[in-house]
């Protein structure tokens, strides 16, 4: 297995068909937005907290209940939002009554927006667990350039401990190339590779937040209607697009 073939998908084409079609299905992981001590509010700091402070003393809140609270219906919308509060996308795609919704919610409550960019660290232990349930002990850290950097085999339970220090972005691949996860250096999500039973039995058993992509979606999903929903932990009143 070449490992290094692993890298995030392209953009300009469906997710499923990454990897030559290898994968069953590709199930959007969605980070979560970021529940704080009022200490480390917006208002108080105006500084994003570190990965220690998240693990620490962070919490997850979902997308759902975000997008409720800022009369948003879907997730898709809230993606737009995301993109446009960031200057991610253009004007023509932008959404700037939705961006400036999403910035007035988080400068007035203990709540940052979603890790962008990186493995969410809030999600680091759902990650592992995956390998765990296929009784994994390594996981194989294909880096985001690894034609600059090698392949690295990493111990999953010393990783779990905090032994040792936690990719920042790439892909976390399956050593028998059943599965992985990937995260790319723009997206507020992450890509969970693998077949459709296991990928749902992890994301239900961790609550994951997400939606199985459709055989059109593509890496700019927020632009479709269809295809993008919560699957695995829709709340009463979250509108399935």
């Amino acid at each position: 297995m070449e490992a290094e073939r692993f890298v995030y998908p392209p953009y300009d084409a469906p997710l499923v068909e990454a990897y030559g079609g290898r994968f069953e299905s590709v199930f959007v992981v969605l980070h979560p937005f970021v529940r704080v001590p009022e200490d480390l509010a917006w208002s108080v700091t105006k500084q994003y907290p570190s990965d220690e402070q998240i693990l620490r003393v962070g919490e997850k809140r979902s997308w759902a209940g975000v997008a409720e609270r800022i009369g948003l219906r879907n997730c898709w919308r809230l993606s737009q939002a995301l993109l446009t509060a960031t200057g991610s996308i253009g004007d023509e795609l932008s959404d700037s009554g939705a961006a400036e919704a999403v910035k007035n919610f988080v400068t007035s409550e203990p709540v940052w927006l979603p890790g962008q960019g990186a493995f969410e660290p809030l999600l680091q232990m759902d990650f592992l667990s995956a390998f765990e349930a296929a009784r994994h002990q390594e996981l194989l850290f294909v880096p985001e350039f690894p034609h600059a950097d090698p392949v690295e085999r990493l111990d999953v339970d010393r990783l779990r401990r905090g032994e040792i220090a936690f990719p920042e972005r790439g892909s976390l691949v399956a050593p028998d190339g059943s599965f992985l996860l990937t995260v790319d250096w723009d997206s507020y999500f992450t890509l969970f590779y693998g077949p459709r039973g296991f990928v749902s039995e992890v994301v239900r058993r961790r609550k994951v937040e997400g939606f199985f992509a459709e055989p059109t979606t593509e890496h700019f999903w927020f632009n479709y209607s269809l295809g993008c929903c919560v699957v695995t932990m829709a709340p009463d009143g979250w509108t399935v697009a």
